[in-house]
């Protein structure tokens, strides 16, 4: 059984919040529902539209096989099942910077990954960034929910 390193339910808050850069990518800010984590992250609007309001499951993984073995780094097209079958936009990626900020109770850590040069940031309890490390390679897959 895959293991994933984190999973939870987003809320996009806000589109391009320092303005629309690119034609087919939106910067989406979104606040997780369990732990509260916040999360921008550069989206190809033309593959998979996002807007205000949308609520999604958003999963970060090491590996897409389902037995949790190691992702080999090559497409293999087949009839073989995986991670990706359950989500609408899965993106591959590299963890490049892990930071800290604040102090005492207020520390929040944050975790950069470049997914081709479309980025992400992932701030939040250090805990949480306490399973990943530098250079760790990720797949982020997302899916829709319904609006609550």
């Amino acid at each position: 059984m895959v293991e994933t390193l984190f999973e939870d339910i987003f809320r996009v808050d806000q589109l391009d919040p320092d303005g629309k850069k690119f034609d087919k990518v939106n910067r989406i800010e979104a606040r997780s529902d369990q732990f509260d984590m916040y999360m921008q992250l550069d989206v190809n609007t033309e593959v998979y539209p996002m807007h205000v309001g949308d609520k999604f499951m958003m999963v970060l993984a090491s590996t897409l096989n389902l037995d949790g073995t190691p992702d080999s780094g090559f497409f293999t097209p087949g009839g073989r099942k995986s991670l990706a079958d359950k989500f609408e936009y899965v993106m591959h990626g590299k963890l490049y910077r892990i930071s800290e900020e604040g102090s005492g109770a207020n520390v929040k850590a944050d975790i950069y990954v470049s997914f081709g040069g479309l980025l992400m940031l992932l701030r939040g309890d250090p805990a949480i960034a306490a399973k990943f490390e530098l250079d760790q390679r990720l797949f982020i897959l997302m899916r829709k929910v319904d609006k609550a």
